[in-house]
């Protein structure tokens, strides 16, 4: 697995990947809009010519934000969404956050696992945070991580 920087041209990609592994999928140009801000940036993982996930961050004063993590299915459990997030970290640690910040649903077990052995602890929750359509509301767990510590 290699990662690199996405730039606001890889935004289809990041859009496919994102709709292969959320119900609410956001569009390709909220994230070419993301990678065109100041403060945003991702990094794409590819396994063999392909893509495989990626993570997309945000930086503003001294706290970041994964604004959101997404592995294809085929390749989970490989290591990849640690890989991501220790890349998001040392950016987001190098443009001066001290902190970094994640929402995930509190019934996703296997991330809220992950994150927790990545030694985010939860600070806070948003009830009903996501809701999809027909679907009872699940909250969000709201999770940080110190950097730089």
């Amino acid at each position: 697995m290699r990662l690199r920087l996405a730039k606001a041209s890889d935004a289809n990609a990041l859009a496919r990947i994102h709709a292969a592994c959320f119900a609410a999928p956001w569009n390709a140009s909220v994230f070419a809009e993301f990678l065109r801000a100041g403060g945003s940036f991702a990094f794409l993982a590819s396994a063999g010519r392909a893509f495989a996930g990626f993570i997309l961050c945000r930086v503003i004063a001294d706290e970041a934000e994964v604004l959101t993590l997404a592995i294809l299915p085929s390749q989970r459990r490989r290591g990849l969404a640690r890989r991501l997030l220790a890349a998001g970290a040392s950016v987001a640690g190098a443009r001066g956050a001290t902190a970094l910040f994640l929402e995930v649903a509190d019934d996703n077990l296997p991330a809220v696992a992950l994150y927790r052995m990545e030694l985010f602890v939860s600070v806070g929750r948003r009830a009903g945070y996501y809701a999809a359509s027909g679907e009872t509301p699940v909250d969000a767990l709201v999770m940080r991580r110190a950097l730089n510590s």
